[in-house]
């Protein structure tokens, strides 16, 4: 013990403390500070009998109770919460050592307190016949001499004499000796256990309801309660409102030991404009996994952005009986994640502007001087401005000593406006900001330059978070952003404009997942929502590897790619997969018989108008012919090396014979198997067959393989997608994009990933190419570089970073009751 009569000891990275002092009160308040201490996942009492009070061991919070010996633990023991009660370990010693106690009679002799009850409770479920008797007691020799079974709780009086005890008569000695060691069974608890989770109840309806009214008719469970139930700590979750809280990410170093479940994706077939439902295949099939089959499991999505919610596409918490509640939160600010982007881009795009007009306007002194002033009769450097001395090759560290030559080398970026690719950003369709002029007031003494607007999503930044695995890689990827070259052809980075630390006290809440439920009361995460055509279309990184720590080695997370798989499920592998180190185990392909009619030659599906009599009539021969994009699609989740499930998304408008026809097809051409899907009109017991499929499908020999290497040429590995994913006889780059091509080698940013940015509306460039298209070159009519993200990206045909609204936005349909302030026509 230390002086102070508190002993530290770390096992599996959980920290135990042994309390020795010598006064209740003493240990009441040292156990109160540790209870609030984030650093201590349990505490351990090794007191004097004397000491062992009720009002001592109700002191330690329940989940940090690694005796066991709390009433409330007693209590749910009692009640057989075998899910959420700890065994005291000195219990669980004993009854490993009893086998067969089926009709015995078992004393127990100076077995009091919580430990002797928690002993009579076990020992009877067990079967066995329970007494307890005090060594002093005058019956004791005849007690003795019935029992079968003798536990001694404390040390036997030497007038107590073992001739007492019948011949064969088993004796157990509840020693602290015996107890050593059993606190590994805590730590086996925290780390993995079969959820105790309360799951939601369904009213379901027909004909459905809208998604907001099944959401609102709903009652979430408060998301404290849930994060309980599924091993969250205290100290790990920060609650926003009653039903969504941040996730801190120490909670990965408390797991670190822990296996991690299986890694389920899910993708889609080339889609409609309406979408073909990958969001609600993912919830349907959590809630199938855990409601419904008692099996672990996670959702992680991507935030929506504003942009398509008010404008034609809605929200994507899912949609019927399998959606994320509240779907209002969900779709609107959440815990403000793309605020933090928004306001952390435009920091820096005001920083490049700014730095241009300073640099334009001062002396090499007068520069230097407002950047390293003097402060309180001193001058230093700011630790990042260090940095940049130590990449300039400067070794000085007192600003007085600096050449006129280092000065100007410091002072100056010399950034060249013309290859400026940071731009600015807002969360709404505004087409009118796809092309701006900046710096027309007076005080910016005439530096003009066109400019842009992004919708925030489309931000590296975005892209960062979705990629990153810890804070100080976010910072260290923050800093590599590269926002533009100088006058001699080099690149300008954020940590050049000493702006990395600012970016990242910004982004630090948004860094951690946002905690939410299922109709079903499982749970969710929602964390990061980067463009699928314009950036790689996944959830984050963070929220995937938290995730399948919480599920544990015999439990699922389930994720989303953005559009089809040739897009969302390609980059998913290639670069987040790459980022990551994840493996996946099982890809879930969604199919509509709405899209293949489509691809079969159906007229054009457009948001906001009618189906045509083709798409709500049965017609084999379409789906027939349309079933080509689904081939293609498989095939393309071979080239992974990954088992593929498809999951028929299913309508009320289509018949049984295509529904076979679709499943039929899937199993010949490769996939594991395919199953039709009602989760949207039954929830996850719609998904119930689908959740089994990819449950055997996961357990299948997996050779997951990377498309291509990254030490290949950029414009190889472009080819490469472009033939063996998208089915391009070839590609063809323009000057500008063989330009920047030879630029980024030039620069050492040739062994990125590559990040096609491309219209998901077809496997080519162009959207209104069908089916499986073949024998097209694809334009490469631009390539650009997100280096803190760590990909290259070119740009296939013209694409938009910004969308623009349409003559009827959603927005027309949404209104806010200022009685009962909900929300109303959200979807």
């Amino acid at each position: 013990m230390c002086s102070h009569g508190i002993s530290h000891m770390r096992k599996h990275q959980h920290v135990f403390h042994c309390i020795l002092l010598g006064h209740s009160r003493m240990i009441i308040n040292e156990i109160m500070r540790l209870n609030e201490d984030p650093n201590v996942q349990g505490l351990a009492l090794d007191l004097p009998e004397s000491l062992y009070s009720s009002k001592v061991l109700n002191a330690v919070k329940p989940e940090k109770d690694v005796d066991g010996l709390s009433d409330v633990n007693l209590g749910r023991l009692v009640r057989g919460d075998a899910y959420d009660c700890l065994v005291p370990p000195t219990v669980c010693a004993v009854m490993e050592l009893l086998e067969d106690l089926g009709g015995k009679n078992v004393l127990l002799v100076g077995a009091s307190g919580t430990v002797g009850a928690a002993l009579q409770c076990m020992l009877q479920r067990e079967g066995a016949t329970t007494l307890s008797c005090r060594w002093k007691a005058p019956e004791l020799q005849t007690k003795l001499n019935h029992a079968d079974v003798v536990i001694v709780g404390s040390t036997k009086p030497d007038d107590v004499p073992v001739s007492w005890i019948k011949p064969g008569t088993t004796i157990i000695s509840c020693s602290r000796d015996l107890v050593s060691g059993k606190r590994q069974r805590w730590i086996q608890s925290q780390q993995y256990r079969k959820w105790d989770l309360r799951c939601l109840k369904l009213q379901l309806l027909s004909p459905v309801p809208s998604d907001i009214e099944i959401s609102r008719a709903q009652s979430p469970k408060a998301v404290d309660v849930l994060a309980k139930e599924i091993g969250l700590l205290t100290d790990e979750v920060e609650i926003y409102g009653q039903t969504k809280a941040k996730v801190r990410l120490s909670l990965l170093e408390r797991l670190k030991d822990q296996p991690d479940g299986k890694y389920v994706l899910v993708a889609g077939i080339t889609p409609t404009p309406l979408g073909e439902g990958k969001s609600t295949v993912t919830i349907g099939l959590v809630q199938a996994l855990t409601a419904h089959l008692n099996i672990n499991s996670f959702a992680c999505l991507r935030q929506p952005s504003q942009g398509p919610t008010f404008g034609v596409k809605g929200g994507a918490a899912g949609g019927g009986y399998a959606q994320v509640i509240p779907m209002e939160e969900f779709n609107l600010h959440l815990t403000g994640d793309i605020h933090a982007i928004t306001a952390a881009n435009n920091l820096l795009a005001a920083a490049i502007d700014a730095r241009i007009l300073h640099e334009n306007t001062q002396s090499d002194k007068a520069l230097y001087n407002r950047l390293v002033p003097v402060v309180n009769g001193v001058r230093g450097f700011s630790a990042i401005q260090l940095a940049r001395l130590r990449r300039l090759g400067i070794s000085k560290t007192d600003p007085g000593t600096l050449t006129e030559e280092e000065i100007n080398k410091f002072a100056r970026l010399d950034i060249d406006p013309s290859t400026i690719t940071w731009q600015r950003v807002v969360d709404t369709n505004d087409r009118f900001l796809r092309k701006i002029t900046v710096g027309q007031a007076n005080t910016e003494k005439g530096f003009v330059r066109q400019a842009q607007f992004d919708i925030a999503v489309a931000s590296e930044i975005m892209a960062i978070l979705a990629l990153t695995t810890s804070l100080q890689d976010m910072k260290e990827r923050l800093g590599k952003m590269v926002v533009a070259n100088d006058k001699k052809g080099e690149p300008i980075t954020a940590e050049d404009l000493g702006v990395t630390g600012a970016l990242a006290v910004l982004m630090k809440d948004a860094i951690k997942p946002t905690l939410m439920q299922t109709l079903e009361g499982t749970p969710v995460f929602v964390h990061a929502g980067p463009f699928a055509n314009i950036a790689h279309g996944n959830s984050s990184v963070l929220a995937d590897k938290i995730a399948l720590k919480l599920v544990g080695e015999k439990g699922f997370v389930v994720t989303e790619a953005g559009f089809g798989a040739d897009i969302g499920m390609e980059k998913f592998f290639n670069i987040k997969c790459r980022a990551s180190g994840l493996v996946p185990s099982v890809v879930v392909l969604v199919a509509t018989v709405r899209a293949l009619k489509m691809h079969g030659g159906g007229p054009n599906v457009t948001a906001g108008a009618p189906l045509k009599k083709e798409y709500t009539e049965e017609n084999l021969q379409l789906v027939a012919d349309g079933c080509c994009n689904l081939q293609k699609q498989i095939q393309i989740t071979q080239l992974f090396g990954v088992p593929v499930v498809v999951a028929l998304n299913v309508f009320k408008t289509d018949s049984p014979a295509e529904i076979d026809l679709v499943c039929k097809i899937a199993k010949q051409s490769g996939a594991f198997d395919a199953v039709p899907c009602n989760h949207w009109s039954a929830g996850g017991r719609g998904a119930v067959k689908l959740a089994q499929a990819v449950e055997r499908a996961a357990n299948q020999k997996n050779n997951f393989k990377y498309l291509y290497s990254l030490e290949l040429p950029i414009v190889e590995k472009i080819r490469i997608i472009a033939q063996k994913v998208y089915g391009a006889q070839d590609i063809e780059l323009s000057p500008t994009a063989q330009s920047q091509v030879d630029r980024y080698t030039r620069q050492g940013f040739g062994n990125l990933p590559i990040c096609m940015a491309k219209t998901h509306l077809s496997l080519s460039h162009q959207p209104e190419r069908k089916g499986v298209p073949t024998g097209f070159i694809l334009p490469i009519s631009d390539v650009r570089a997100s280096i803190g993200a760590g990909f290259i990206y070119p740009l296939v045909g013209t694409m938009s970073t910004m969308p623009g609204l349409p003559t009827r936005p959603c927005f027309y349909d949404i209104d806010l009751d200022p009685i009962t302030e909900q929300v109303k026509g959200l979807f």
